[in-house]
């Protein structure tokens, strides 16, 4: 039994791109997954994504560009200002500047160096680098 839709495509993408396949199937999909996917893309941490209509909810298969060292869900998904963002890139991300949080605002879900230019907060969802 799954609970977790987004946690479960995220492991999935990380042991592929371990294992260094070449591409991955996820299945079951959500809107969110594939918002997460496309933040994903625009980084270079993934190379491509399609949609794939099964009958039964469909599928994403994703091309993999192998710079992924790890992802994840953030659970709670804890609401962040704008201005406290910095202390849960330390907490999540090796490195300043090294890799990349994804937030969920009332603009859609954008990464954290988006949603500091653009000086909104929202709730932590994952972290990829």
């Amino acid at each position: 039994m799954q609970h977790d839709l987004l946690n479960d495509a995220l492991v999935t993408l990380r042991h592929a791109d371990r294992d260094g396949k070449p591409s991955v199937e996820l299945a079951p999909t959500s809107k969110l997954i594939a918002e997460v996917l496309r933040i994903f893309r625009e980084h270079h941490y993934i190379d491509e994504f399609t949609f794939v209509p099964t009958g039964r909810g469909g599928k994403y298969d994703v091309r993999l560009s192998r710079r992924i060292n790890s992802c994840g869900v953030i659970k709670p998904r804890l609401a962040v200002p704008h201005d406290g963002l910095e202390r849960y890139e330390a907490r999540f991300l090796p490195a300043q500047d090294f890799g990349l949080l994804v937030l969920s605002t009332n603009r859609g879900v954008l990464s954290h160096q988006e949603a500091r230019e653009l000086k909104i907060g929202g709730r932590l969802l994952a972290y990829v680098y």
